[in-house]
């Protein structure tokens, strides 16, 4: 019996605190995640709180992982630990068999699991962490008290430290598609061999007050425009694929609604992207962005602002700096993905990214586009309105 409940206990500790590590190397990455989650329970309300329950639950993780190993207050954390499985088990329960979410996020960005493999795996700690629980008394101290509590202490200081250096600067270990080394166009492609969702047209058209589906081969009988009022056309997918292109959903829109996406990844040159979400961040760090701009201007490096800030909003409210950048339009939801802080510059040729930096770290960013040899005058693209080199008039 001692011999199970040690290696149980080993087990859950190490899996606790592994488990942490991982979403401690993104938090944000949880955080989106519960957004997720609040957006189907229709708690949206909730949406701007959840990097704090991110940290918050992340550290837990860590703290609680360390605590089962050292054998510190057993009593209160087979408590805690059992009503944190239960939730976690609801979770991926939930994602598996309501099957609006496909991941849970249980291993963050690097280690991704379906939503099977994630329930399964909680269902194996339940059922550890209740034999813990029910054995709760027979778990002895592996450390004396002091030395629980300095183990703890020194945890406690990482789990919060670690958390707010990658919130500052970058995750650690990159595990997103835009990571440095990545090509962006390959990554938008469905993986060779892969078999893509097969989807049907439908049409949702009204009759009589109510709404009715049925896709382009099976139209009612008695269809006719006098009596059905079209509403809507989706495609409805009837078989799932099995692989996805590792990032969706992103695209360069000029202001004026023309996608450069493909035309400006494709070009054999050094570009710099600032990516730039709603609530960027100000401060001192704009004095070397015009660092870096100068820089770059100097190398003949072109400059874009990747933003979803509407126009009229940055005509009237963009910093200084921002009018050197070429402004382009993209997805809000790829930004959170492609922008881990707010803002986030990249170095990018031939749709290959070859660095990218924190805000805080502009000039790390300026030292490495100093070293860099100017790039050879190339035409611009074609699109007049995607060289404009100042923010646009709001329409």
């Amino acid at each position: 019996m001692k011999l199970l409940l040690n290696i149980s206990r080993i087990i859950v500790g190490v899996l606790f605190i592994f488990s942490g590590l991982i979403k401690a190397n993104d938090p944000l990455g949880l955080s989106y995640k519960m957004q997720e989650f609040f957006e189907i329970w229709g708690w949206g309300g909730l949406d701007n709180y959840t990097l704090t329950f991110s940290v918050l639950m992340i550290a837990f993780e860590i703290i609680a992982g360390v605590a089962v190993l050292v054998g510190w207050q057993m009593r209160l954390f087979s408590w805690l630990l059992l009503l944190l499985i239960v939730f976690f088990t609801f979770l991926t329960g939930y994602a598996l068999f309501s099957g609006k979410i496909r991941e849970c996020g249980c291993f963050g960005d690097c280690i991704p699991l379906t939503a099977d493999q994630s329930f399964m795996k909680d269902l194996i700690l339940l059922v550890l962490i209740i034999f813990l629980f029910v054995n709760r008394n027979k778990l002895q101290p592996w450390l004396k008290i002091r030395s629980s509590l300095v183990v703890l202490f020194f945890t406690v200081i990482f789990s919060f430290s670690f958390q707010w250096f990658v919130l500052l600067h970058l995750p650690v270990i990159d595990c997103l598609p835009y990571k440095v080394g990545n090509n962006i166009p390959e990554n938008m492609k469905i993986p060779a061999g892969a078999i893509p969702d097969s989807t049907v047209i439908t049409f949702v058209y009204e009759k009589g007050g109510q709404q009715i589906e049925f896709t382009a081969d099976k139209f009612p009988d008695d269809y006719d425009d006098s009596l059905y009022h079209f509403i809507k056309r989706y495609d409805k997918v009837v078989r799932k694929g099995n692989a996805a292109p590792k990032i969706k959903d992103f695209s360069l829109q000029t202001f004026f609604d023309n996608d450069t996406t493909q035309a400006l990844l494709h070009q054999d040159e050094y570009q710099l992207y600032l990516f730039v979400k709603t609530d960027y961040h100000r401060g001192d760090w704009l004095n070397a962005l015009e660092l870096l701009t100068q820089a770059a201007r100097q190398k003949n490096i072109p400059r874009f602002l990747v933003t979803s800030i509407p126009a009229e909003t940055l005509r009237k409210d963009a910093p200084e700096a921002f009018h050197n950048y070429v402004p382009l339009r993209c997805d809000a939801t790829a930004l959170k993905t492609a922008a881990r802080t707010n803002p986030a510059i990249y170095l990018i040729k031939n749709g290959t990214v070859l660095d990218k930096w924190s805000y805080v770290n502009t000039e790390k960013a300026l030292k490495r586009v100093s070293m860099l040899p100017p790039n050879t005058p190339l035409p611009a693209v074609t699109d007049s309105s995607a060289t404009s080199s100042s923010i646009p008039k709001a329409e």
